[in-house]
């Protein structure tokens, strides 16, 4: 079984949800920029986005095409989009898997964005 890592995330200021990071190159060049704060935005009424840009961060070989469990958080190597996915449509793309968020996830569909810490939880 891999390592999984505890990371909190802080949602404007207010909310904290805890995720499980796995433990793969994305996942560390992310804990490697922690703590940062970043603005993501409410896409296609079903994830949280926030774009680093193509090459954004390092992914693993394992990347494919896969379906998401509401929770998983992914990146998207084409557009180098970190996301969370709150809500289920039934797509499978393209992703490097990097953890999950075990909360309830409905506060993001009412949010167009959202400040979000991502920090190493003590």
């Amino acid at each position: 079984m891999s390592k999984k890592i505890l990371i909190e995330l802080t949602i404007n200021h207010q909310q904290k949800l805890t995720a499980q990071f796995e433990d793969n190159v994305t996942t560390q060049a992310l804990i490697a920029k922690m703590p940062f704060t970043i603005q993501m935005d409410n896409l296609y009424s079903r994830e949280m986005c926030y774009r680093f840009g193509r090459g954004g961060l390092p992914i693993d070989k394992n990347v494919g095409n896969r379906s998401y469990q509401i929770g998983d958080i992914s990146y998207w190597p084409p557009m180098g989009s970190l996301v969370f996915l709150y809500k289920q449509n039934g797509e499978i793309f393209e992703q490097q898997p990097i953890g999950h968020i075990d909360s309830n996830l409905t506060c993001f569909s009412q949010l167009t964005s959202a400040d979000v810490k991502f920090a190493i939880k003590a």
